[in-house]
Parts: structure tokens; sequence; C-alpha cells
């Protein structure tokens, strides 16, 4: 078996970077057994290691020709290609423009529409099961004439009204499934590659997104003895676990779903009550956290970790904002935003917490792209869009394409929200022990994971009550972090006599990418009043600034960007950042959650990088320049 190791010098540090251990014993003998050599002093330290090692870089919602919005809208790419671009393989988008990443991904998760799923691809072959019915010829009829316009919107209304077009034709939806799970079979490489698989399950009531990205921890066995639930079935998440639950009990088999975009949910991503109208209880909240560990809080369609009318004190809050309406034609209303964001959501659940005894809310955070176009694409310099219609072209439709608004109400006000506004995001950290489908299924189960708007920051944190800030410098720091304290996605509890929470914390900078400018502690907490209150903390600042009484850089870091050739340098802020910080306002009577967030330098847009290539103007009402940006699980306090 090959062992490489790659030595990255930044300033005087050395970061040892050693890909995914293979358990390829082919050739070798049996592995050893641990138990022969009980109460002997061997020479090898690391034996006995069982905490994760690695950071692996993924992305748990990628859409293919096989997911309906995206085949009848030109994308022609099928998951043997999404496959193949996430391993780092050139691929040839469905524009005609070649594509590749700098660096591969670890995982992806082909997440398809199951809503008729593979219809595209179905058409494009003439499959004739499909040809038997009423809708797929007449549907089919439209595509080969090349209406391809009015084929989508026979489609959608059958979407809109919640009447499956294809009802009682479970064959032709397996068909597809079984595609799907036999391509991830293919490209499943265990050490080096995990093809998780998945699909979305498409909740929108009223227009509005309650979408679910469904994880198998299994392989194909277990994944083909069902056909995904669909929106067609039922729009309520409740619906859904029990689902889960079913599959769980007929199988043996885990499985774990993912929300996503509660901006665009006018007010139901976290709402007071159940969509059958009851208000929150115990049971629900367990039921919720049991099957939705982890939140998706960014990606193309605009950021969810807060807003700046939920966040006003904060100045990063203001970033990647969709907050017009949804699908519907219903307009966003200050009253939604609460029940559509993370922070104000984990700070909610506490309050739900100390009331039923459960948290409905105490979820991890990721990010994901919900690429269209089957290409996980997150950088700037090589965005290839929502989906098929935005792929990079010089033309007015990159930057103008609606993505929502398409409904509106007459006379309301306008909430269109078009493509210039999407983001180049996101990407999942997840640390695991190895890069198999079943220990980072595991790691999203247990919230040691992260987001991040598109870069490949690497975060790490602990909490406890007994860390020193010579902690932070040990070379053996995970494994003093786990013996000693709790990681992202834990919980501290019962503070000690006379103690506030520690939190210790490494951030290193993409290495293809942008400097560091700061690393803040986001806290929640509520008061003996039941009030909720957050502050963020700057714990560190680059090129040597001062943290403020207040708890703040004393300047921002500047800002290099060469707007017109869409360039930017490392000459400020720092590669490797490290930071001991402790409560300075803790009450151990108070329950509380703190997470991680960490800036990058400021950097240009994609919309910057696009108007340097193609010529074209800079768009109206976009800043030319962003700073990119980590966000941790949180870890929880209960006294």
């Amino acid at each position: 078996m090959k062992t490489q190791l790659a030595a990255v010098f930044l300033g005087a540090t050395v970061v040892l970077v050693a890909p995914a251990f293979s358990r390829d014993y082919a050739g070798y003998g049996e592995e050893p057994s641990a138990d022969s050599h009980l109460g002997e002093a061997e020479y090898s330290p690391y034996l006995n290691d069982g905490y994760p090692q690695q950071v692996f870089w993924g992305d748990t919602h990628v859409h293919t020709a096989y997911s309906t919005d995206a085949g009848m809208v030109g994308n022609i790419l099928g998951p043997e290609e999404a496959y193949r671009f996430a391993r780092g393989e050139l691929v040839v988008a469905s524009n005609g423009v070649r594509a590749r990443l700098q660096r591969p991904l670890d995982f992806i998760v082909v997440s398809d529409h199951s809503e008729n799923l593979g219809l595209a691809p179905m058409i494009a072959e003439r499959n004739p099961e499909l040809l038997k019915t009423d809708f797929g010829r007449q549907i089919s009829s439209l595509v080969y004439a090349g209406r391809y316009g009015d084929a989508y919107a026979l489609w959608g209304q059958g979407m809109t009204v919640r009447k499956d077009p294809l009802a009682g034709n479970d064959a032709l939806t397996r068909t597809a499934w079984e595609r799907l799970t036999s391509a991830a079979e293919k490209y499943n490489q265990p050490g080096v590659f995990s093809a998780i698989i998945g699909f979305e399950w498409t909740s929108s009531p009223g227009g509005n997104n309650l979408h679910r990205n469904v994880l198998f921890r299994d392989g194909k066995h277990l994944a083909d003895q069902v056909i995904p639930i669909s929106n067609y079935d039922t729009t309520d998440p409740e619906d859904l676990w029990q689902w889960m639950a079913d599959y769980e009990s007929r199988t043996g088999g885990h499985l774990l779903a993912i929300p996503h975009n509660g901006n665009l949910s006018n007010g139901l991503m976290f709402d007071d009550r159940t969509q059958s109208g009851k208000r929150l209880s115990k049971d629900y909240a367990q039921r919720r956290m049991r099957w939705e560990p982890v939140m998706e809080v960014t990606q193309i369609k605009g950021d969810g970790e807060t807003h700046p009318a939920l966040s006003p004190s904060d100045e990063f809050a203001d970033y990647g904002t969709w907050d017009k309406g949804s699908f519907g034609p219903q307009p966003k209303t200050p009253e939604m935003l609460p029940r559509e964001y993370a922070r104000e959501a984990l700070k909610r659940g506490l309050q739900y917490e100390q009331k039923l005894g459960a948290n409905p809310f105490k979820f991890g955070m990721l990010g994901s792209t919900d690429t269209h176009t089957s290409l996980a694409t997150t950088q700037e310099d090589n965005f290839f869009g929502k989906a098929t219609p935005v792929e990079p072209d010089k033309e007015p439709a990159r930057f103008e394409e609606i993505i929502t608004g398409y409904l509106q109400e007459p006379g309301g006000p306008d909430i269109t929200i078009r493509h210039v506004k999407s983001l180049a995001a996101g990407l999942a950290g997840v640390w695991a022990k190895e890069n198999t489908r079943e220990s980072i299924w595991d790691a999203l189960a247990r919230k040691e994971v992260y987001a991040t708007t598109g870069t490949r920051i690497t975060v790490r944190v602990f909490g406890g009550w007994d860390f020193s800030e010579a902690d932070v410098q040990r070379p053996d720091f995970a494994e003093a972090g786990y013996q000693r304290g709790v990681p992202m996605g834990g919980d501290l509890k019962s503070a000690p006599e006379g103690k506030s929470p520690v939190l210790v914390i490494r951030a290193l900078r993409d290495l293809d990418g942008a400097n560091l400018d700061r690393v803040e502690v986001i806290k929640g907490w509520m008061d003996g009043k039941g009030e909720l209150h957050e502050r963020v903390y700057d714990a560190s600042c680059s090129d040597d600034r001062v943290i403020t009484d207040e708890g703040r850089c004393e300047q921002a870091v500047g800002n290099t960007v060469d707007v017109a050739n869409a360039t930017y340098t490392n000459s400020i802020g720092d590669a490797l950042m490290l930071a001991y910080w402790q409560d300075p306002d803790f009450d151990p009577a108070e329950r509380a959650f703190y997470y991680v967030r960490v800036l990058e330098i400021p950097t240009p847009n994609w919309t910057t990088y696009d108007a340097a290539f193609f010529g074209v103007d800079l768009p109206e009402g976009i800043p030319p320049t962003q700073q990119e940006r980590a966000y941790t699980s949180p870890i929880w306090y209960t006294p």
C-alpha cells in the first residue's frame, strides 16, 4: 500500500497532509489483532487512535439530468459525469465549455429530485415504457418538436398542484433510481472517493421551500429496496420521517435528511407549528433531531446563517441575502425572518429545550451547492452556475436569468431574484476517520461537520472547561481536544464551580486560496427571564491587529482586490490562525451555544471574474468583492 505525505510550509509552521487510509490488505495476509498485543509496550504511538484525523470535502447537493428541473432545461450530463467531475476529471459542460476542478472532492451526493425521476433522459432515449403513457407521449412530442419551454411548463403544472402525471408507473421511477444507485456503486471507492446515495424530497407547500436531501448510509443492495418518497406523496416532513423510519425497520439500513434554503421557506422551515397546525411537542423535537441532525446553511440560492435585520450589530450578516420571497407568489414579510435563519433558530431552540425538555433546532451546519449542472463548482473563478441556461457565457442571461419570483402577486412587490445574486457556494467539511460512506455519514449524524461558502478553510474547534492558552499550540491538539473537551456538534453540561467555557480553535486557509481575516465566536443564549440574546466576539485578528475591549478587531483587514483584473494578493491576512477564547460573560444558569465563524480577506466575486474574462460590464448592485467564510457546527451548553 502506497503512502504519500505532502509538506505545506506556512511561515515556520509545517503541516503534513496525508491522504485517506485505504484498508487494502490484498496479498498481505490478515490484519493483526489488537487483542494479541494487550499489555505490551509498542513502538508506534498511533495504533489505537480512534478519533477523526482528517477533514474531507464534499457536496451533499448535486443535481444531474435525472432531476426534471435540470434535464428539461438543457442539462445532458448524468450521474457518471457528476462523479467523474467531482473526482477531478475534465468534463464538458452541457453548453460545450470544458470544466475541471482545481482539486478533486472527497465525496458527493447525487441528490436528484424524486418527482418524476429521470424523466428527461427517458424522453431523450425514447423509453418505450414512458411512451406508453398519455403524458409521456404528450411531453415527448413537445421536446421532439423543439418546444422545450412548453414541455417544461406542462410538467410544472403537475408539480404545482401535486398531481403526478405518471402516477401508477412506479416501474419508470424504479428504473431511474436503480440507474442512479448503480452509478454510485461504480464510482464509490472506499478510502479514495465516497459516492453517497441520496435524493431530494421537494416539499413545496404554497410554493415555499421545505426541501430535504435524504442520505443513505447504505449501498445499492439496501437502497434499491425502496422508491424515493416525493412531493406528490406528501409535503409534511413528519411523513418523510415516518418513511425513513419504515425504511430502517424494513432493511436495517440508516438514513438522515438535510433541510436547505430556510431563507426561501417564507417562515416555514423553523416554524412554531407543525404543518398540520399543532404546536411543537417534545416528541416532535426528538424526532426532528433524530432524522435531521444537520442543516445546509449556505448554497447557490443564498446564505442562511443570519440576516442583517436579525443581527443588526453583526457587520458581516448581510452576505448572500435572498429575502424577497420564494418559488410561489407570496412576498417575504419581516415576521417570517426569525423562522428562516440558522442563528435565530438555534437561539429559539434554547427556549424550546427549556419548555419541552427537547430542542427541535439543535442542528449542525454544512454547505453544499444545489447545482443543477451536474458540476459541483464553488470557486469564484470556476463557477458554472445554478443551471445549464446560466453556464459560463458572455450573454446577458448569465446574470439576468430569473431564479425565484416567476410567480408574482398582482399589484404586489417585485419578488424576482436573478442569477447575478447567486453565490458560488458551498461545501461541507467533514471530520471523519476515513473516506467511506459510513464514516462520512456517521460524522454528519454526530454533527462533526461545518459549512463553507465554497472555500476549503480547515477549521477545528474544541470546547471544554480546563484548556489553557498553551493547548492551542500542542502538537497533539486533536487528541487533547477529544480527551479533555468536545468537538463541534458536542455538548457541555453543568459547569464546574468557578469555570466558564473555553474554546480552542485552529484555522488554516485554503491552500489554493485567500489568507484569513479573523476568527470569530458566535454566542447565543437565553437569560433567566427567557429572553434570547446573541453576540459576536473576535477571538483572533490577523496582521497583529488588537482586539478591543468590546471584543472586536480594532480595524478592518483591508482590501487588495484589483477589480478591473479580478485579482488579489495575500499581502494581508494570515495563513494560519490560532485562538484561545474564554466566555467573558458566562452565567452557568443560562443555556447557550457557541459556533465559530472564520472570514477570509476580501476576494473578487464570481461576477467580477466573469466581467474580466468576458469583457462585459460589472453588474449593477452587486459588490465586486466578498469575504468567503466558514461556519462550524455549534457546541451547546446546558445547565
